[in-house]
Parts: structure tokens; C-alpha cells; sequence
């Protein structure tokens, strides 16, 4: 058995090249194909190989389209006992495909073991559109079955519709459980096969059944019936009546119908079967290539179909559903996609049961999730049926032996299984096996991977959002949308708002206080999770100024258009401080411990600085402070002693006065806040002493390494304005007695 072998009516390998196209006629994009409005009609083709020996060929280069292949014999419970190796020209790249391999089915991979036409069959491959094709079969010496022939499938060209909830409808048999009812408007009358369609192309009817009659064994026994499905004698059975089909507890996902996917249902000529529950939903992978578009999804669900119907030799397509990898949920098996169809999907426990094929290969790579997500949403509509919990476990008798259980034996199956649980292969597939567990809590519930995402409306700091009291809550989580009923935000452990599972976000309001915010979601289920909390504060009362904005002079170089300043100030705040602005006359924002700044002013002219103090919740407080900045030139100066005069263009207002003469002094006398005496240095500069209004301030060196002119040396500030005298005395210092000065700066 191959890992992906599928038993009891489902396909075994399905591999695609890479190659995209639905059908046997390149017709161009998908968009540009008309879309299904009735039947598209599947031609299948079949072609004896050439048999030497231990080995058989077959070779055409110019074969007409054909989509998908597969190598079948006569007798089902045969092997080949070797390797079966294809390849196809296609028709989209012009060249032949890389050779491929496929294994064979296990000849009791039937859809009732003993119903005549059933075939032995190798997995098959999806090729895409294609015109030439080459088959070897090599038996290793051993003898190769009968019957061997290749099965080219094209199923045809079309733009599948996708569904919405209110567009599906049961097709005639679907609707009436009777096979002759009138067509409806989604299915077109169909001719029906005469004897030889029905012999080569479509199942062959029982021994004592009519063309239309169920399938002999489709209905699984009970230990005690002696036609058990893959039984070796066949039993006809009359059909079964049609259920109605229950209220579920989860919504129904959107279905493409056999209408709408164009099933050819003159290949299905015989009432469906029905169980009376669905106690299993069986995971399925098609073990194809991922590498797809997903607007051929249509095509390979026909080329399924046709397969199983006239390769297979069963009555219609092994699985209840099939989906791609883009979340597109196909109709399989017809009968209703809402009633408990009797599929052929996991032999031995295909009755009450559900089969879900994911097309694609996932025994390696990860299943997307919009294809689990389309899983989990069937798994919680039709469990819902019944009434059963996705998470929960059933026990199913065995009553046949299947080649892993024997008749007798109580098997344990979770709700949402894969097909390995139930027979002997690899099928669904590593990866997606270990996936399972994700599916069925996505399915059953709770809501997984609840977090809160984001608090809009709020400042985070550190672990704590702060706001004035209105915020958006925003949420992630890893259950579909789809799975959801709804989200409420609550605040301290109370409803404070709700919103609808699509939704990833709600408005709420907080009370004043600080609060833990947390975000609780009820699943589809029932199930209510709840994230983890954040704390949330929320306040109104606005930072304040405990200093209020100040300006002084301070030390540096002196421009008439750029006076240095310092700007002081400190805000504070009763929750968190976030920061400072300053806005006017320029925008400069300082952290929330930043207390003063170096500025400027133009001197001759008033100066507002205006600042802004904002809280972590957005609460603001603005505060400012004004001044001018005076220059007072040295020749405004009341003079003693000796002084002369000095021109430059670096001094302010073009001269200054210097002196060497000890005792010499110059004073001036001002009405501010702040002042600042204003020199020329250099390495021959002396030293000079300080006076403010009749009392030693300071003694002060003009020596500089370097030469500066406009330097502000000295700064004394006061909290108000008042009026100031502000005389310097040269002290004449051994070597380098003289001192340049080039005036005062006063703030008013």
C-alpha cells in the first residue's frame, strides 16, 4: 500500500506537475473561460499497453487533450508488481513532463468489493492540459495483471462559480431521493447511457439490479448482514429513504455544488445511500502536488470523479467533500451536502460518517491554512448535525476486516480523524496528521491564540496603557473568524462591550481608575476563552508646571540676532508624565526628566516661549515665558580710569574699550531679570573683578587660548525684574593686565 493509497472509494495519488489549466483545451486564463451553467461533460479515453513479457508501453505523441491519467486492470485485487512510470507532452510549456512514478491501489480499495467493472487501478496523476503521453510498466519479473490499459481523463473547460450560502440546491436525486424526478434549473436532463455507455463508461449496474439502482453494497453491515461492504458477494439493497436534514450548531460553510463544479451526472445514475448520523469526519489529502492554481480545482474534482466512476468502477465520487488549498469547499458524493451520505472514502467506516479530501500533498509540507480552515468549518457543521463536539471521541464497530481491523473490534476514533486512524496508509499525511489537533480546536472550540493586540486611544508605557477613558481594544487569535460567535472586552472581569467574531476590534469606555482589560471569546461551540489582562489606567487631570518656564542669560558667544538663553522649567503629572513640548518659536520635544534647554533670542526683541506638558493618557497643561534681550555697548558705560578705544567688525557694534590700568572700572546700570558681561579674550587677556549693585560678585579671568569676541563670561540672574548696577574692575594682572570689554546683555 503506498503512503497515500486510499481505500473503500478514495484516489490514491493524484500528482500534478506543476503545470495549471483545467482542462484538455489550453483555453486561456480561468477568468476567461465561460462558467459552468450545466454539466461539463468528462471524456475518458482508454488505450490497451503493449505487453512483452514482464514489462508493457504505450507511447502516443499526438494524443487529443486529455488533463489526467491513470494505468488500470482487470482485476482489482491485483497488483503490479513492479513500477509504473509516466510522463505527458504538455501543451502549456511544449515540452514532456519529468517521468513520474505511481504506485498501485489496494485492489480492496473498492466501493463494495464484488460489484462487477471495478478495476485494479494505479494512483493517478494530474497533469494539466497535455497531447502526448508515455506509459512503461516494468514487472520485475513477475506477472503483470491483465487487462492493463492506460485512462486518459479530459474533463473538459470552465470557470467554476464559487458558492454562496443560498445559491446551493439539491439536484433532482438529491432533493427526492428518487432518480427520476424532474430536473431542476441547476441540473439540466441528461441523457441516459445505453447499455454499452453503461458497460464502458459509466459503473456497470448488479448482476440483479436495473441501471438505476443503489449501489449493491454501498451501506456498511452490521456484524450480522451477510453483505458487508467489501464483501465478495454482492447484495443488492433497496434505497434508502431521504432524510431530512437537521439544524446544525455551526453555520454552513459555503458548498460549490456538483452543479456548479459541472458534474456529469449521467455517470451517476443510481440513488445515493444514506446512513442516519455523522459520528466521524475523516481527513483526507489527494497526495497531488501543491504546486496548483486553484482556478483548475474545479477540473481535478472532475477528473476525481471520473475516475472513480468509470476507471474504479465505483458509483460516484469517493468523498462527502473536497477542498483546495485557497478554502474553496467542493460538493463530492451527491445526495446532499447537508444529509448523511453513505460516501467511499475511508473503507470499513464510511457509513454515519463524513470524508473531507484536502487536495494536495502534505505528508511533508504544511497544510495553508485557508484549506484547514475550510476543514474545521465542514467538521463543525456537519458534527453539528448530531450534535457531536469536534473535541469529543466515538466508538465504531468494526464489521469487516479492512487489512487493520478485524470484524469485532471497537475503535476509538477522535470526532475529526484522519484516514490513517481508520485503515492502513499514510493519507492525510504527516504534516497535515499533526495538524489535526489545530483543525478540531478550531472546529470545537475554545477560541485559540486570544491576545490583546493593541488599546487605540491609549499610550503604552512599559506594561501600562494610559488613557482619558475612551479606547479601542484591538484582539488577534488563531481561530478562524468563521468559528467565532462573538468577542466581548471586559474591564475588571465585566462586560463593557461585545462585538461580532468577524470583528478584531471594539470601542469601550473606563471609568476613571486604573483597570485590567481583558478580551473573552465565545466560540461557535459555546467554548468561551479569555486573553491574558492588561492594565489600563484611565485619568483626566492634566500634568502640571511646579516651575514655571524661566529665562536667563547664560554664557556663550553673543550675536545681536542670536542671544544665548537658558530656558528652565519642570512638569509633573499625578499618573505618568510622557513628555514636553516646546512649540513657540520652535517646535522641540524634550523627554519627561529634561528640566532646561539652551536657546536664543534676536536681542531688541520680545520673545515667547511657549511649551506644552502631555501626560501618558493625553492630557495636556501649556505654560510660557517671555523676554527681551538689551545690549548695552561699552560706550554706554559711566567710565574711571583710563580706557581706549578699540574697532573690529567681530566686536559688538564694531569697538570696544580696553584697559591695563589697575583701578581702572566701567559700570552700567539696567532694569531686568538677567545679565551678562560680555568680553574679547586671548592669551594676553588679564583678569578683572565683578561688582553687582556696590558688592563683590565675582573675580573673573578673560584669559582664552584661544581668541573670542562677543563672549558672555559672566551671567548673574535674578527671579524678578528690578534695577541692577553692574560694574568691572581691571585688577591688572602681572604679564597680562589688560581687559577688553565689549559691553553688557541684559533680559527684560
Amino acid at each position: 500500500m503506498t503512503a497515500a493509497a486510499v481505500t473503500a472509494g478514495i484516489t490514491g495519488v493524484l500528482t500534478l506537475y506543476g503545470v495549471t489549466g483545467t482542462g484538455g483545451l489550453d483555453e486561456g486564463p480561468a477568468d476567461a473561460r465561460p462558467p459552468v451553467t450545466g454539466p461539463v461533460v468528462s471524456e475518458l479515453r482508454t488505450s490497451a499497453l503493449t505487453v512483452a513479457g514482464s514489462e508493457a508501453s504505450y507511447r502516443d505523441e499526438d494524443t487529443a487533450p486529455f488533463s489526467m491519467l491513470a494505468v488500470s486492470w482487470d482485476d482489482p485485487a491485483r497488483r503490479v508488481p513492479g513500477t509504473i512510470r509516466v510522463r505527458a507532452h504538455s501543451t502549456r510549456t511544449g515540452h514532456w513532463t519529468k517521468w513520474l512514478t505511481l504506485g498501485s491501489e489496494d485492489g480492496a480499495a473498492s466501493d463494495g468489493a464484488g460489484r462487477p467493472g471495478l478495476r485494479g487501478v494505479s494512483e493517478p496523476a494530474w497533469t494539466g492540459p497535455s497531447d502526448g503521453v508515455e506509459v512503461r510498466v516494468a514487472g520485475r519479473g513477475g506477472a503483470l495483471p491483465a487487462g492493463l490499459r492506460l485512462d486518459l481523463v479530459d474533463p473538459g473547460s470552465s470557470r467554476v462559480v464559487r458558492a454562496a450560502p443560498a445559491a446551493y440546491a439539491l439536484d433532482a436525486v438529491d432533493a427526492t431521493g428518487d432518480p427520476t424526478a424532474p430536473p431542476t434549473a441547476d441540473q439540466p436532463t441528461a441523457p441516459t447511457p445505453d447499455a454499452t455507455e453503461t458497460a464502458t463508461a459509466t459503473e456497470p449496474p448488479a448482476a440483479t439490479a436495473s441501471p438505476t439502482a443503489p449501489e449493491p453494497t454501498a451501506p456498511e453491515p452490521t456484524a450480522t448482514t451477510a453483505a458487508p461492504d467489501g464483501s465478495p458477494t454482492p447484495t443488492v439493497s433497496a434505497p434508502t429513504p431521504t432524510p431530512t436534514a437537521p439544524d446544525s450548531t455551526a453555520p454552513r460553510p459555503d458548498v460549490v455544488t456538483r452543479a456548479q463544479w459541472g458534474a456529469d451526472e449521467t455517470m451517476n445514475d443510481e440513488a445515493p445511500q444514506y446512513g442516519s448520523d455523522v459520528k466521524v469526519v475523516f481527513v483526507h489529502h489527494t497526495a497531488q502536488t501543491n504546486d496548483y492554481d486553484c482556478a483548475d480545482s474545479a477540473a481535478i474534482v472532475r477528473g476525481l470523479h471520473t475516475l472513480h466512476v468509470k476507471t474504479n468502477g465505483w458509483k460516484d465520487l469517493g468523498y462527502n467533500f473536497v477542498v483546495d488549498k485557497c478554502g474553496t469547499v467542493f460538493e463530492g458524493r451527491k445526495g446532499g451536502a447537508d444529509l448523511p451520505v453513505i460516501g467511499a472514502h475511508t473503507y470499513g467506516f464510511n457509513t454515519d460518517t463524513t470524508g473531507v479530501a484536502v487536495i494536495g500533498n502534505y505528508t511533508d509540507a504544511d497544510a495553508p491554512a485557508p484549506a484547514k480552515e475550510a476543514v474545521a468549518r465542514i467538521a463543525a457543521w456537519k458534527l453539528g448535525q448530531y450534535r457531536h463536539d469536534p473535541l469529543g471521541t466515538t466508538t465504531i464497530t468494526a464489521v469487516i476486516d479492512n487489512g487493520k481491523y478485524k470484524p469485532g473490534t471497537n475503535v476509538t476514533f477522535q470526532r475529526i480523524s484522519g484516514h490513517r486512524d481508520g485503515f492502513a496508509t499514510e493519507c492525510p499525511g504527516t504534516v497535515l496528521y499533526g495538524q489535526l489537533p489545530v483543525v478540531r480546536t478550531w472546529a470545537g472550540g475554545p477560541v485559540a491564540g486570544l491576545a490583546v493586540r493593541s488599546v487605540t486611544g491609549a499610550n503604552l508605557s512599559g506594561s501600562t496603557y494610559y488613557t482619558k477613558g475612551k479606547v479601542t481594544v484591538g484582539w488577534t487569535a488563531t481561530t478562524p473568524a468563521a468559528l467565532v460567535s462573538g468577542y466581548e472586552v471586559l474591564v475588571d472581569g465585566k462586560s463593557a462591550a461585545a462585538a461580532p467574531g468577524s470583528a478584531t476590534s471594539v470601542a469601550a469606555a473606563l471609568a476613571p481608575g486604573s483597570h485590567q482589560v481583558q478580551v473573552r471569546a465565545t466560540h461557535l461551540s459555546g467554548r468561551t476563552s479569555v486573553s491574558a489582562p492588561v492594565t489600563v489606567v484611565a485619568e483626566t487631570t492634566p500634568p502640571t508646571f511646579p516651575t514655571a518656564p524661566s529665562l536667563a542669560l547664560r554664557t556663550g558667544t553673543v550675536n545681536t540676532t542670536a542671544v544665548p538663553l537658558t530656558l528652565a522649567w519642570k512638569a509633573a503629572d499625578d499618573a505618568a508624565l510622557r513628555y514636553v513640548k516646546l512649540t513657540a518659536p520652535t517646535a522641540v520635544t524634550y523627554l519627561p526628566t529634561t528640566t532646561s534647554s539652551a536657546r536664543t533670542a534676536p536681542a531688541g526683541t520680545a520673545t515667547t516661549f511657549a511649551m506644552t506638558a502631555y501626560d501618558r493618557a493625553g492630557n495636556t497643561r501649556t505654560a510660557s515665558v517671555a523676554g527681551t534681550p538689551v545690549v548695552l555697548q561699552e560706550t554706554a558705560a559711566v567710565k574711571s580710569g583710563s580706557w581706549s578705544s578699540r574697532a573690529n567688525s567681530s566686536y559688538l557694534g564694531g569697538a570696544s574699550l580696553s584697559s591695563a590700568t589697575p583701578g581702572a572700572s566701567l559700570s552700567w546700570t539696567f532694569n531686568g531679570r538677567s545679565v551678562a558681561w560680555t568680553v574679547s579674550r586671548a592669551t594676553g587677556s588679564g583678569q578683572a573683578y565683578v561688582y553687582v549693585d556696590g558688592v563683590k560678585a565675582a573675580t573673573v579671568d578673560l584669559r582664552s587660548d584661544a581668541v573670542k569676541y562677543r563672549d558672555a563670561l559672566w551671567t548673574r540672574s535674578w527671579t524678578t525684574s528690578g534695577t541692577h548696577t553692574l560694574k568691572v574692575v581691571v585688577v591688572g594682572t602681572a604679564g597680562r593686565p589688560t581687559v577688553t570689554t565689549d559691553g553688557v546683555v541684559y533680559l527684560k
